[in-house]
């Protein structure tokens, strides 16, 4: 495979991005299209107005660990590429806890992604940094109604059943009850605990809003960032690259090149030192039966990958 040769357009700043921002231009940013997003980071600001606690900050990196993994083993891995297998149910429940995230339903997210490794890093992929620029390929493409709608034709395979049409359409369930659950947990434990120093909206603030926007740039630097800073072991038709920091914030995603090399793996690491904590969970998780069929990278890869050294940044 050859090294995709950067496209000629101009990459589109934020002032092009903005164009039609109050006339509706769906190419665009638009008003109504950024009001979720623009809100989600707005409300994180609350952790500086409902004080600190430690058990506050215990739910948010929870939240955010739960959340990660259903975003990548249940959205990317499972959804986006069905590199296991796994029951309806537990396929329901990476669904949902995918939605509290709020990127939208499982179906959506999938149908995009599987766009993007057919166009990645040309005039067709929705948000390649080399293309549209890096806001755009980060959170600007996320603003436009162009992209809102689920295009199921890309997704039939999960697109029959109807519990994950439904978390596709009623996408804003899961946050919600996220939310509410929360609030409710913090009052119970202001009540039955009170040495804990938190209450319903402490937990809210931390473990919902705060926890949701760092969910939010783990997952678009990937879109972002894994295109453009680390290495390449293979010479992909894309500017895909390998990063350990990513990899880290993102339970594995970060070994972005491997996995555009052979996007069937389970496994994004290809080797020891390649930490990927999303296949370590997954791995447990087949060893009680709640999936199987991990697929792995063949022979060949490893020997291609021995050959082929890794390449300059």
């Amino acid at each position: 495979m050859s090294e995709v040769q950067a496209p000629l357009t101009r990459p589109r700043t934020v002032r092009d991005a903005l164009r039609g921002y109050l006339f509706g231009d769906e190419d665009n940013i638009t008003l109504i299209d950024s009001t979720p997003l623009v809100f989600m980071h707005v409300m994180a600001l609350g952790v500086f107005f409902t004080g600190f606690s430690w058990t506050a900050l215990g739910l948010c990196a929870l939240t955010y660990a739960v959340r990660v993994f259903a975003l990548t083993g249940g959205y990317h891995r499972y959804f986006s590429h069905n590199s296991f297998k796994t029951s309806r149910v537990f396929a329901f429940i990476l669904a949902f806890l995918g939605g509290t995230s709020a990127q939208l339903g499982a179906l959506w997210w999938a149908a995009h992604h599987r766009h993007h490794h057919l166009h990645s890093d040309t005039e067709k992929d929705i948000h390649s940094p080399h293309v549209q620029g890096l806001f755009w390929s980060h959170l600007g493409w996320l603003l436009c109604r162009k992209y809102a709608k689920t295009e199921l034709d890309r997704i039939r395979d999960f697109a029959k059943y109807p519990e994950l049409r439904f978390l596709d359409r009623f996408h804003a369930v899961p946050p919600i009850l996220l939310g509410v659950g929360l609030y409710f947990l913090g009052q119970w434990l202001a009540t039955a605990h009170p040495g804990l120093g938190t209450n319903g909206w402490q937990l809210v603030f931390w473990g919902f809003f705060l926890s949701t926007v760092l969910v939010y740039h783990a997952t678009f630097c990937i879109n972002s960032l894994t295109h453009m800073i680390g290495n390449r072991r293979f010479a992909t038709n894309d500017h895909s690259r390998n990063s350990l920091a990513l990899a880290l914030i993102t339970f594995g995603e970060g070994w972005h090149n491997n996995h555009h090399r052979y996007p069937v793996a389970t496994r994004q690491g290809m080797y020891w030192w390649e930490i990927d904590i999303t296949y370590y969970i997954l791995k447990a998780l087949s060893w009680v039966g709640i999936v199987w069929d991990l697929r792995g990278h063949p022979a060949k890869l490893y020997e291609e990958a021995a050959q082929g050294a890794t390449l300059p940044g």
